[in-house]
């Protein structure tokens, strides 16, 4: 049986002990859970701090770390939230805790105290997670430390229309393999939305193509739709307006699907190969 390299830790030298009997490894070995203490970390799939950026963990998210290579300063696991595979930089996890929160803004300034004036001294993303264990009138202190407007966390996922959640991530920057307002791609997009809506939604457009049922290419569209291309993504706002982070504006883009389309064939990438209605 084939394994996805990016949802499957293992390697030939080491792998999960919850895989063994499945794969082929030298040794498997327990995890150790442990949480991300930045506001983004880089994830990739080669052990080399210098590697292309393959994707992106937010702050409080679980990651388990399955070996450390002393000598990049990276550890090797898998991300709780989604499933990725890869190496991130070992100093930048601490050990776990209990989010009680999450960011509803996509980008939560974090103050040292809870005072409107007072300098901000991070920006935390959206969806990332932390514990509250104290407040101050409209204001909320965080276990990890630091204040956030009560305004701009909740306990529960936004069970509205996910599309808005995407909308509002118009305008901000392409970056591969982002995760964040900061800079993000189109499979980011689709999943920050979904997963802020409350709706498991895997990391990359070729996994993403696995969900809701399969609509006719030339449609009709409704909102909400999710139109493929190999190794793209895009949602549709409407029967003919789509929504996607793509490297032709370098930005989170509305368009006209036929525009995309036409577009994204002219400079050879392909005709559409997919598109589908999520339930």
């Amino acid at each position: 049986m084939k394994h996805d390299p990016r949802l499957t830790p293992a390697r030939p030298d080491i792998a999960a002990a919850h895989l063994s009997g499945t794969v082929n490894s030298d040794r498997f070995v327990e995890g150790r859970a442990m949480r991300v203490a930045l506001p983004l970390l880089p994830l990739t799939m080669k052990p080399d701090p210098e590697a292309p950026l393959d994707t992106q963990l937010l702050f409080g998210e679980v990651f388990t770390v399955y070996d450390v290579d002393d000598n990049t300063g990276l550890a090797w696991g898998q991300s709780g939230r989604d499933g990725y595979v890869g190496w991130v930089p070992h100093a930048g996890l601490e050990p776990p805790a209990t989010p009680t929160h999450h960011v509803t803004q996509p980008l939560a300034l974090l103050y040292a105290e809870p005072e409107m004036k007072g300098r901000p001294v991070d920006a935390l993303p959206y969806l990332a997670q932390v514990e509250v264990i104290g407040q101050s009138g409209r204001w909320l202190e965080l276990a990890e430390g630091g204040w956030l407007p009560g305004r701009h966390l909740s306990d529960a996922p936004d069970r509205g229309d996910w599309v808005t959640l995407a909308e509002r991530f118009t305008d901000a920057p392409y970056l591969w393999g982002g995760r964040s307002v900061l800079g993000l791609d189109c499979s980011a997009l689709v999943q920050l939305a979904r997963m802020g809506a409350g709706h498991d939604c895997p990391r990359d457009s070729d996994m993403q193509q696995a969900l809701g049922a399969a609509l006719p290419l030339d449609g009709p569209f409704q909102r909400g739709d999710l139109m493929f291309w190999k190794g793209h993504v895009g949602i549709m706002l409407d029967a003919e307006i789509m929504l996607h982070a793509n490297a032709f504006h370098m930005a989170v883009r509305q368009e006209r699907l036929t525009l995309a389309r036409d577009r994204i064939a002219a400079q050879g990438d392909g005709p559409m190969t997919a598109a589908r209605r999520l339930s």
